[in-house]
């Protein structure tokens, strides 16, 4: 299974959505990177999403997006195959 990253804060219902989401998917890790407690690493993923919303998953080195995005991407049929590789 394809590695998660998932820029969060410890208060986001959609961090949590997502995170229910690919476990439900079979998902074991997930590498969580704090943005609310190293201002650093905010500044690092607006750099590198162009976004300041979280949560902002990366499966793998694909960037997905925020919780939306990844919704979309399992009613789509595309989630699974992209956890998989």
């Amino acid at each position: 299974m394809a590695p998660i990253t998932m820029y969060s804060t410890e208060v986001c219902p959609f961090c949590v959505r997502a995170e229910r989401l690919l476990r439900s998917k079979g998902v074991s890790e997930i590498a969580k990177v704090r943005v609310d407690l190293e201002p650093a690493q905010r500044l690092e993923m607006v750099r590198k999403t162009g976004r300041r919303t979280v949560p902002q998953i990366y499966i793998g080195e694909v960037h997905v997006g925020g919780y939306d995005d990844l919704v979309a991407l399992d009613r789509a049929g595309q989630l699974d195959s992209l956890l998989a590789a």
